[in-house]
């Protein structure tokens, strides 16, 4: 195995749940009530965002004045727990791959565009708590992702070098976020196509968390 690789760091929506129809929902739902009719394929273009940055993108794009930003985005936060809550469904081969870490003795941790409100709704819903090391989430940091703090920071917390950390996405920004971080990523797309050339930049690219095996730490 390779023994550079000492902790795992997992983004959530998308990867560990099938929680980016919720955002969806809960987004086109919130700002509907401001009288702004938003699309599914407009709200991918915010996939992987901070809740706060996405709400701020919109409400500059189409020169809303006077919609509060914390407001709205406490009220898609809990939107989307409450979708969670009722209709999260864990992805393929999440189970599997926290268990082969686990086994294997290497840090496994979160790092996530969500608030930690959202993360723990999701790590209840799936029941890893007792696996997961540490999480954290890009609220906390002056920038979310594509900006790299938030996996730079959980290494710190971790206490490991960033090259000796490998990130799971499944989002173009989350994957860009990491690898701008200095670590090592494997993307697993889910909303969007394998072959997006965003995802080029990747050192893995498989098609469900079921695929990766220990083997794949020897060639990435």
């Amino acid at each position: 195995m390779n023994l550079k690789i000492k902790a795992v760091i997992f983004d959530m929506d998308g990867l560990l749940i099938d929680s980016e129809p919720f955002w969806r929902e809960a987004t086109i739902k919130v700002f509907s009530e401001l009288g702004l009719k938003l699309t599914v394929d407009q709200c991918k273009e915010t996939m992987g965002y901070r809740v706060d940055e996405f709400v701020e993108y919109w409400l500059v794009k189409y020169k809303i004045e006077g919609a509060d930003i914390k407001e709205i985005s406490t009220k898609i936060i809990k939107e989307i727990i409450s979708l969670i809550k009722i209709k999260g469904k864990i992805m393929e081969g999440v189970h599997e791959i926290i268990d082969l870490l686990y086994k294997e003795g290497i840090i496994i941790a979160i790092a996530s565009s969500s608030a930690e409100e959202i993360i723990d709704a999701v790590i209840e819903k799936i029941g890893i708590k007792d696996k997961i090391k540490f999480i954290y989430s890009a609220e906390h940091e002056p920038l979310g992702k594509p900006h790299p703090g938030v996996y730079i920071t959980a290494a710190n917390k971790l206490n490991v070098f960033v090259n000796q950390c490998l990130a799971f996405e499944d989002s173009p920004n989350g994957v860009l976020s990491a690898k701008a971080a200095k670590m090592k990523c494997v993307a697993v797309p889910h909303d969007l196509p394998a072959d997006d050339k965003r995802f080029g930049i990747a050192d893995l690219i498989i098609h469900s968390l079921k695929d990766f095996t220990l083997e794949d730490l020897n060639i990435i």
